[in-house]
């Protein structure tokens, strides 16, 4: 009698929530910061965003500098939004960065006026692909966008 078939499910990670760091959110451990792909050299603008988790004194510090004044060539766009409304300035956001830059849409976890599913919808709208999703923080999830490579 033939044995059954092994399976090829890989043992799951632990998924332990890492201590309560400012730089932190969700069970990763891993500093937001590097969970947003922010490195030294980049031009990062901030929009409606105060300062979670101390997240702008982190951007500072990694950057060297304030958040970009303007969006028009930033490397990478941080924008919160609590309304579908507001995704409407995706459009004017993809005109404005890098070509292979990305814009992070952050919003309020569990209110019923906004979801992933709306802001994934109003990305490919306006021409652009999700490829990340991450806990910006305890009370905001966050979706990265990018440019298409074949519109790049």
């Amino acid at each position: 009698m033939p044995s059954p078939p092994k399976s090829r499910a890989r043992p799951r990670a632990s998924r332990a929530r890492a201590p309560g760091g400012a730089g932190s959110a969700g069970y990763s451990g891993k500093p937001l910061i590097d969970k947003l792909g922010v490195r030294p050299e980049m031009a990062v603008a901030v929009i409606g965003l105060d300062d979670q988790g101390r997240f702008l004194a982190e951007l500072r510090e990694r950057v060297g500098r304030a958040p970009a004044a303007s969006v028009r060539g930033a490397d990478l766009v941080v924008m919160r939004v609590d309304s579908e409304r507001e995704l409407a300035r995706l459009a004017k956001l993809e005109a404005a960065i890098r070509r292979n830059g990305a814009i992070w849409v952050v919003w309020p976890k569990g209110q019923p006026h906004i979801k992933e599913d709306m802001v994934r919808g109003a990305a490919l709208r306006h021409g652009l692909v999700d490829v990340k999703v991450c806990a910006f923080s305890a009370e905001l999830s966050a979706l990265k966008l990018v440019i298409p490579l074949a519109r790049r």
